[in-house]
Parts: C-alpha cells; sequence; structure tokens
C-alpha cells in the first residue's frame, strides 16, 4: 500500500488543479523517456526486427493482463488495441450470436452514446429484426425479462457518476438467459472492479481516462474464460487469426481471447500506455477507492454550502456513485470556461451539467477547497459572464 496522493508521479501544469482525469488522465513522467526510447531504439534500431526482439507483437496480451489486474479479471482474459467503439462493436455483436433465437438488446438512457451508436450500427448491418430498448437507467433491473438476448450497459454514467450494481443485475440478466456486457470506461482505475466474481461475459473499456493512457490509448475488452474459445469474432482480423503467419486463405480464430484481436496494434500508443500503468504496481484499488470517496464527499459538502445555484446531479450516495461528481448550472458551459481559466479543469456536458473527477493519485483536500474557492467566487461575481466564456469550443 503507498501513500496518497503521489503527485511526484505526474507532469501536472504549476497552478492547475486537474479534475478532469475521468476525461483524459495527465502524463506520468516517465512516459515520455520510454516512448523515445521506443521510438529510436527499438523502431529506430531493431527496426521490423522489434516485433520479435522487443515484444511488440505480445503487446496486447501482456498489457491486457496489467489491466486485467486492475478490473478483477483473470490474466489471459483481457487483450488491447484498436478503439472502445470498436471493442462494444465486438462484444455486443458476439453476445448476439451466442443468442440466435433473441432479437431485444437492453441498454439505459444515460448510456454512452457510442455503445448505443454501436448497437444501431449492428442492428442496422444484421437487418435481421432486432431491436434496441432503453429505459431509465433506475428502471434496468425491472425491463430486464427472457426476451432480451444481451444487456449492455456502462456502470458509471459519464454525465451523473450514477453508478449501476454490477452483481446484482449481471444475476437479474444471467436469470433470463441474457448474455451480461459491460461497459467500464469510467470504472477502470477509479473503482474496485471484481469481473470476475460478478460472472459477467463481456466486458470492455478506455484506457485514456484514469488508466492516464494518453490521447487515442487502445481500449480493452474481456471475455469470460469459459467463453473465450467459443465466442465468434465478427472483425475477423488477421492478428485474430490463429496463426497470422501461416497466411491461411480462410479464418480460423485464435483459441482465447486473442481472437479478438483486429489489426496490427498501436505499438507507440500501447507502450505509453504500458509505461502508465506502471504508477499502479505499488497502488491498491480499495485504497484509491477509499480516498475518493472522501475527496468526493468533501467537494459536494463545500460547493453545496459556497454555491448555493448549483444542484447536484450525481447520487449522494457514495455507494452508488463512482469518482465523479457533477453539478448543474443553467450557465454551466460558461462558468466552466471561467474555472479553466483561473486554473481548475473540469469538463461540461449538455445541457447544464459541469462534471468534475477526482483521482487520488494527484488531488487531494487542499485542491479541492482551493476549487471550490475559486469556482465560488466565478459564480458570486457572475466572472462567467463574458463574451470569450460563452463561445463554444468544439470539445467541451
Amino acid at each position: 500500500m503507498t501513500t496518497l496522493p503521489r503527485k511526484d508521479l505526474f507532469d501536472l501544469p504549476e497552478g492547475v488543479i486537474y479534475l478532469d482525469g475521468n476525461s483524459l488522465g495527465p502524463l506520468p513522467k516517465h512516459v515520455p523517456a520510454r516512448v523515445a526510447e521506443a521510438v529510436t531504439r527499438e523502431w529506430g534500431q531493431e527496426l521490423i526486427r522489434a516485433w520479435n526482439s522487443c515484444g511488440w507483437m505480445e503487446q496486447p496480451l501482456r498489457v491486457g493482463n496489467a489491466v486485467a489486474r486492475l478490473i478483477g479479471a483473470p490474466e489471459g482474459s483481457v487483450v488491447m488495441g484498436d478503439t472502445l467503439s470498436i471493442k462494444v462493436f465486438q462484444a455486443l455483436s458476439a453476445a448476439l450470436a451466442m443468442r440466435p433465437d433473441r432479437r431485444v438488446i437492453l441498454s439505459d438512457k444515460g448510456n454512452f452514446p457510442t455503445d448505443l451508436y454501436m448497437a444501431e450500427g449492428l442492428i442496422a448491418l444484421k437487418d435481421a429484426g432486432y431491436e434496441l430498448r432503453t429505459v431509465a437507467p433506475e428502471e434496468v433491473a425491472d425491463a430486464i425479462d427472457d426476451s432480451l438476448a444481451a444487456v449492455m450497459l456502462t456502470e458509471v454514467d459519464y454525465r451523473t457518476g450514477r453508478r449501476h450494481d454490477m452483481h446484482a443485475i449481471t444475476d437479474k440478466a444471467h436469470a433470463a438467459d441474457a448474455v451480461m456486457i459491460w461497459d467500464l470506461a469510467h470504472s477502470a482505475g477509479a473503482l474496485e472492479i471484481d469481473l470476475a466474481g460478478s460472472n459477467c461475459d463481456f466486458a470492455v473499456g478506455c484506457t485514456y481516462k484514469y488508466l492516464n493512457g494518453g490521447p487515442g490509448a487502445p481500449a480493452f475488452i474481456y471475455i469470460r474464460p469459459d467463453l473465450a474459445a467459443t465466442a465468434q469474432p465478427a472483425l475477423s482480423g488477421w492478428l485474430g487469426h490463429d496463426a497470422p503467419f501461416a497466411f491461411e486463405q480462410g479464418y480460423r480464430p485464435a483459441p482465447g481471447i486473442e481472437r479478438m484481436r483486429v489489426g496490427t496494434p498501436p505499438v507507440l500508443q500501447m507502450t505509453a500506455l504500458e509505461a502508465a500503468l506502471e504508477v499502479w504496481a505499488e497502488t491498491d484499488m480499495a485504497e484509491i477507492r477509499a480516498a475518493s470517496v472522501a475527496l468526493c464527499e468533501q467537494f459536494i459538502a463545500e460547493v453545496e454550502t459556497a454555491c448555493p445555484d448549483l444542484h447536484l446531479v450525481s447520487p449522494r450516495d457514495a455507494q452508488h456513485r463512482g469518482s465523479q461528481v457533477s453539478f448543474a448550472f443553467e450557465h454551466g458551459y460558461a462558468a466552466m470556461q471561467a474555472l479553466i481559466a483561473r486554473g481548475v479543469i473540469g469538463d461540461f456536458r449538455a445541457p447544464d451539467v459541469m462534471r468534475f473527477g477526482f483521482t487520488p493519485l494527484y488531488i487531494d483536500s487542499a485542491d479541492v477547497s482551493a476549487a471550490v474557492t475559486i469556482l465560488a467566487d466565478i459564480i458570486d461575481t457572475k466572472a462567467w459572464d463574458r463574451p470569450e466564456f460563452h463561445r463554444a469550443n468544439r470539445v467541451t
């Protein structure tokens, strides 16, 4: 167990309080040197030999094992590559193939749009009468019945931080003989996750948020080990083949999780991620979770005292909340831009949600109080009401 925070591990700008690690994690200090080595020594000197001599070909599974430790998955059940959207497509397609007589996919209206978009695209591609059924998050459990092929949910809501009960919902899905898929985009690196204990069938997630893999960092996919030898990979890419360098004409999937590999791994991005994951070597997820809950509770209490015009939209009970806190404010976009201009970086989600992520690896109690002081001043003085803060950026 280590002492939190570990600000010394991160390259954070002077004077910045970074409350947006739930959207893009900061740069661990040792990552640039490791990536530079991959560029200059591995690529530069080894050239194509590096696929063997530097372990590039094994990297997706090797890094997958490092992620598996953080999400409660056994070794050999997680593989890296591609984007989260592609991994959602792979998991959902495989799930539907496991229930060929059913035609309904259940999700919730708060799910991240890409998950729902990928489901819509897959339904259109199949053109076989599939239906995407969405209900309010609190209605998911009651909506599970034996008409469902799959239940596809994001554990922690990207807007509000509301958290589904992974074990209870998975149990109910399985009782209805539906396949369970979890998106861990806002969970991995923030919460204690027990994929193996939950008995879920598939899980996917990204690594550029709490895992600090950097912009464009590769996604991951998990398959429960007893299903990995039979799950059908819809994207039957070369590197998911059982013997890629046999150059066979027909596709023959790899025997386990590596069948979910598609194309050439992004070596430089994966190297950055692999190095970033070293931050977690001496870190216990229970310790991380306890510290993040304490920071979130402090933030909620101080904001509600200092900023009565802001309204909490995250669950008040920490058991039902991830590692972020969201407040609604009529002028939330402009207020967030003013806050960022003052060195407190959070982000905004339409229509009026100001999001704040709390990562105890580099955020402490003093940061929380300082951020609230600045936020209160912006709200009290209406400092947000300047033209430059109302100007919409492409990324919010």
